[in-house]
């Protein structure tokens, strides 16, 4: 039988047009070779729209980096100046007899350096993360755009809180511990308090979670390590309480460190103390025990307050007992503390006040910003708008044509100083975002003293910038870091202000 082979569209009539469309409209029930298949999103036979490039979702906040001024330095291991900090010591007067002369001044000197050290972070992006972001993001690229950026956020941390040598915690004070047997859930025991002080370093490193480091070891690219000390006193005598009954609360407080941004508490029976609380007042009041964290028996033998790799920051220059004006709040109450409190008489923080008027004093100078951690920033609000119980703000608002909205809120953008001259300084309070709770620093970018030979009271002096090494391919990744070779030379540290051991509330 011969067979009708259709060669082309135009040997379709319309009839075997009609009866194709037909027979795929109506399907023979039952019959295998059918497949009637539904396509939809979930087969994925869809477009992938990814945003490139990707997101950096983290904070690059940098006040101090970005404002102190940089300086190339001139070869050596360190930047050195010779400073003159009093003439006439011996206070002799004026006035002499006719014909004669006056005796010589004493003048007293002394010679400052700041020792350079390399500071920098590493990454490694491998071949087919290279050739997987192809259409996405350059890796390398941006990679060592994020090693910037972190090397950024570290260098606002040391500015702030470095400690290569200015302050040794040394062993943290016994602890002076006390029980009550109501307001808590502590049951019956005799329990040891061990406290370990905390640098700024320390605190920024230390959780709950994690525990607090000691010592810190960094595996090299190579394998080698080394290792440094994460800004840890050594840690205190135990004291022993014995508690009663079931609903014990245990009360525990140490002389406040000074160059300490924090304390961290182990308590437990003897030998199993654990990490308990981590505070940035001296004390501590427990009205329960996890029992879970981090065991101290093996750690803090020593002290590891000082990390030679880094050069001094704004707070243990502070500490160190070079001039800065220092104001650490007293103890008060186990758990309590020394809160920030308001002058009756008009707008103003008592402590605040107390600072200022010292600075003023002793070296006839005023701050002219404070930085502050959300906590203070909290607290000099409500103190400075509450004024002493008799609020001083007034909400005004437009109810007309049935509108009742008004606006809440008010911060406290800067704080008049009235120890200075002309009249008063107007000080910038400003939020830092590296500012442990409890700790106020202010700072001065001027000296009031003629041919001081200060252009800026603080600077970083370099050797080297920020630079940014590839480093040869030996696997199949690429390596790269960036660093600098750099310290921080301040001046005059009579420049610096510092109260710490504030209490959080008003």
């Amino acid at each position: 039988m011969a067979r009708n082979v259709i060669t082309g569209l135009g040997d379709l009539s319309q009839e075997t047009v009609d009866m194709f469309r037909k027979a795929a409209n109506s399907p023979i029930a039952g019959d295998p070779r059918i497949l009637n298949k539904a396509v939809s999103q979930a087969t994925g036979l869809t477009y992938y729209d990814l945003q490139a490039p990707a997101k950096n979702l983290f904070p690059v906040i940098t006040p101090l980096r970005n404002k102190i001024a940089r300086v190339r330095g001139n070869g050596d291991i360190a930047t050195r100046w010779k400073v003159v900090t009093a003439i006439n010591t011996g206070k002799l007067r004026g006035g002499v007899p006719e014909g004669k002369r006056n005796g010589s001044v004493s003048t007293t000197t002394a010679d400052k350096l700041a020792s350079y050290k390399t500071i920098g972070l590493e990454d490694s992006v491998t071949f087919e993360a290279v050739n997987a972001g192809v259409n996405f993001e350059d890796i390398r690229a941006t990679t060592g755009q994020r090693l910037l950026w972190a090397n950024m956020i570290m260098e606002e941390q040391l500015i702030l809180g470095g400690n290569g040598d200015a302050v040794a915690l040394g062993t943290t004070p016994t602890p002076t511990v006390a029980n009550a047997a109501t307001g808590g859930s502590v049951a019956a025991a005799t329990y040891n308090v061990v406290c370990v002080a905390l640098t700024h370093a320390g605190w920024s490193v230390a959780s709950m979670s994690g525990g607090v480091p000691a010592v810190q070891t960094v595996t090299m690219p190579d394998g080698s390590t080394y290792s440094y000390n994460s800004g840890t006193g050594q840690k205190s005598a135990a004291t022993a309480t014995t508690t009663s009954g079931t609903t014990s609360t245990i009360s525990a407080s140490v002389a406040a460190v000074l160059g300490a941004a924090a304390y961290a508490w182990y308590v437990g029976v003897s030998g199993s103390e654990k990490l308990e609380a981590i505070t940035t007042i001296n004390s501590v009041k427990f009205t329960s025990l996890a029992g879970t964290g981090q065991a101290s028996a093996a750690l803090f033998a020593a002290d590891y307050s000082k990390n030679t790799y880094e050069f001094d920051g704004l707070l243990s220059i502070a500490a160190a007992g070079t001039g800065a004006t220092v104001q650490t709040l007293a103890t008060g109450t186990a758990g309590t503390g020394t809160k920030l409190t308001a002058s009756n008489s008009d707008a103003s923080v008592d402590q605040i006040e107390t600072l200022f008027r010292s600075m003023w004093d002793t070296y006839r100078l005023s701050p002219n910003v404070i930085y502050v951690g959300s906590q203070e920033a909290k607290n000099i609000t409500a103190l400075v708008i509450k004024n002493g119980g008799a609020p001083i703000v007034r909400l005004n608002g437009d109810f007309g044509n049935g509108a009742n909205n008004v606006t809440a809120g008010s911060v406290v953008g800067s704080y008049l100083n009235r120890y200075a001259m002309n009249g008063g300084q107007a000080v910038r309070i400003e939020l830092h975002p590296n500012m442990p709770a409890g700790t106020i620093l202010a700072h001065t970018d001027t000296l009031p003293y003629p041919i001081s030979n200060v252009g800026n009271v603080v600077e970083m002096h370099y050797r080297q910038d920020y630079y940014q090494i590839d480093w040869p391919v030996t696997k199949r990744q690429y390596e790269t870091g960036v660093y600098s070779d750099i310290t921080m030379a301040h001046y005059f540290p009579g420049a610096i202000g510092l109260i710490n051991n504030i209490a959080d509330g008003i």
